[in-house]
């Protein structure tokens, strides 16, 4: 599949991933590299400390000017030190570490050679893969949908850590920065890792949300509009502090 940039229409990105790159280029900006190794660390800890995934599935991965730093395969979070930086470059050849990265690299290559994308959080969230199971879309429960660029859709089963799977992905991606895998789980992407994790969170929140209302017998959970979505989605790009 051809990887074009799209316009992911979070003005934020593009402009971010410029300054990183003439910033932070390559593997040996002066501690650059070890700070966001030591962010990435934490946030994979975090994901699994917050139920989003179990033992050693799912993945964080980070860019760092033309770096990407990745959790390794098959590592437990919690026994990762400073000192297992595993990073790759935007054609997946190892730069820094020993230890193998995650399966699932071909995806997350695939978002930052196509976005503006500075983090990628992948989980196997329990609700979120519940949900991918059974709609193509998760329906417009709640506006906050409108931060991850729309209705968020389902990108079609493949096999883990193939290029197929990218692929799907990134057609589900359009012009959205989160989706659900089906029979798998979840990836969003972000300016920053805190970002990205905060739209896997919400993402798994609506799911939830979404299958607690549509299990009332006897009744049916009322859905926002295409518009309602869109409104609410342009007021949250102006929500939060200035600066």
């Amino acid at each position: 599949m051809a990887e074009q940039r799209r316009d992911t229409g979070d003005d934020g990105d593009d402009r971010g991933g410029r300054e990183d790159a003439q910033g932070a280029r390559g593997p040996g900006a002066p501690g650059a590299v070890e700070r966001a190794w030591d962010e990435l660390v934490a946030t994979a800890r975090r994901t699994v400390s917050d139920g989003l995934v179990v033992g050693t599935s799912g993945n964080v991965s980070v860019r760092v000017g033309d770096t990407v730093l990745v959790t390794p395969s098959g590592v437990p979070y919690d026994r990762l030190t400073s000192a297992d930086v595993v990073a790759v470059d935007l054609d997946g050849r190892q730069l820094r570490g020993t230890l193998v990265p995650t399966s699932e690299l071909p995806m997350h290559l695939a978002v930052y050679r196509t976005t503006g994308a500075r983090a990628v959080v992948h989980t196997h969230a329990v609700h979120a893969t519940a949900v991918s199971t059974l709609v193509p879309e998760l329906p417009l429960i709640h506006y906050m949908s409108g931060a991850l660029g729309g209705p968020v859709r389902v990108a079609p089963y493949a096999t883990y850590g193939t290029q197929e799977l990218a692929e799907n992905m990134l057609r589900a991606l359009a012009d959205r920065s989160g989706c659900l895998l089906q029979n798998h789980g979840t990836v969003t992407y972000g300016t920053s890792l805190t970002q990205a994790y905060d739209r896997t969170a919400q993402l798994e929140w609506m799911c939830r949300v979404w299958l607690t209302a549509s299990s009332v017998p006897g009744l049916t959970p009322n859905l926002l509009t295409q518009e309602q979505a869109e409104q609410a989605g342009e007021r949250l790009r102006g929500y939060g502090q200035p600066g």
